[in-house]
């Protein structure tokens, strides 16, 4: 009985005599078109770019090239159906007296199937991490936006400071945590901005209106897949909880988790997926995960730097 999957790829037909139902082949022609154990398939894909890997998840390999900076996805030669993770830059945490800092944004989080590529050069951007506040007169900043294969992942929310005309958590792939504020205002940054399907993260949560200043706290920056948490009386609001994604091995990796805000007395703590803890009294935060896109921790002086982003391109090779 032909083994397909014995066949070697660099052997001439001219060598196998096939099946009597297969159509005769040149004599001098290579098995070129050998793909994914398929003898008549389409030509192989041969790329490179960002650091190749190689795993076997459920019985089938896949290849793996992960970008944790800008570069090329360059594709020599064949065509695929690939897979792709985009994960876009978080937003710093900001920073206030008092533990008013609110917690930076993940970044959007976006991922596809089935995605045709071929022979050509498809250029891969990376999102940085924002800073965090210096300061409780600015917010943290909003991360870089990720962009590959024709998809954008908007940039994470920078965190609110203390300042009533800094306390907004800024918009973004997931919203900032809002800082330290004097009314009853919502001052939360918003999520899935701008509105993808599925949605690429969620807002952030609200900094307190407290009195005396010592029970101030700043809002958890939003996750991808869980919104801030709105702080409390000198307690910071912990960070939205991240989602899984592939990652360069079989190991499921979790991203985009949203920084925690500062709090007087008591931190608010990073979501899962990289985010920074806030600061708590005399405690600094710290700051997001590089490539995971977690959000940085709100401070009470200085705010901590979100985390870069990363993009992922995987495909079937046997």
């Amino acid at each position: 009985m032909f083994r397909q999957d014995r066949t070697n790829p660099s052997t001439a037909i001219s060598n196998w005599r096939g099946r009597r139902d297969t159509a005769k082949a040149w004599a001098s022609t290579a098995v070129s078109t050998w793909t994914n154990g398929g003898l008549f398939g389409a030509v192989p894909l041969v790329a490179t770019g960002g650091i190749i890997t190689q795993y076997v998840d459920s019985g089938t390999t896949y290849r793996v090239h992960a970008f944790r900076g800008s570069g090329k996805f360059v594709v020599a030669s064949g065509a695929a159906d690939v897979d792709w993770l985009n994960v876009a830059g978080a937003g710093g945490g900001g920073g206030g007296n008092n533990g008013a800092g609110g917690g930076g944004g993940a970044g959007g989080m976006r991922t596809g199937t089935g995605y045709a590529v071929s022979a050509g050069t498809y250029t891969v951007t990376v999102g940085a991490g924002g800073a965090g506040s210096t300061s409780n007169a600015n917010k943290g900043d909003d991360g870089s936006d990720s962009v590959a294969l024709g998809f954008t992942s908007t940039a994470g929310g920078g965190g609110g400071s203390q300042n009533t005309d800094v306390m907004y958590g800024n918009d973004g792939g997931s919203g900032g945590g809002g800082g330290q504020r004097d009314d009853a205002t919502d001052n939360s940054g918003a999520g899935n901005t701008p509105s993808t399907s599925p949605s690429q993260g969620n807002d952030g949560g609200e900094g307190t209106e407290a009195t005396p200043s010592a029970n101030w706290g700043g809002g958890g920056g939003g996750g991808h897949s869980a919104v801030g948490a709105n702080a409390s009386s000198a307690t910071g609001g912990n960070g939205g909880a991240g989602s899984t994604g592939y990652g360069i091995t079989a190991t499921t990796r979790t991203y985009a988790g949203g920084g925690g805000g500062a709090g007087g007395s008591t931190k608010g703590n990073g979501g899962s997926g990289g985010g920074g803890d806030g600061g708590a009294g005399s405690t600094g935060p710290s700051g997001g995960v590089p490539n995971s896109s977690g959000g940085g921790g709100g401070g009470n002086t200085p705010g901590a730097d979100g985390g870069a982003g990363i993009v992922i391109i995987r495909y079937e090779v046997a």
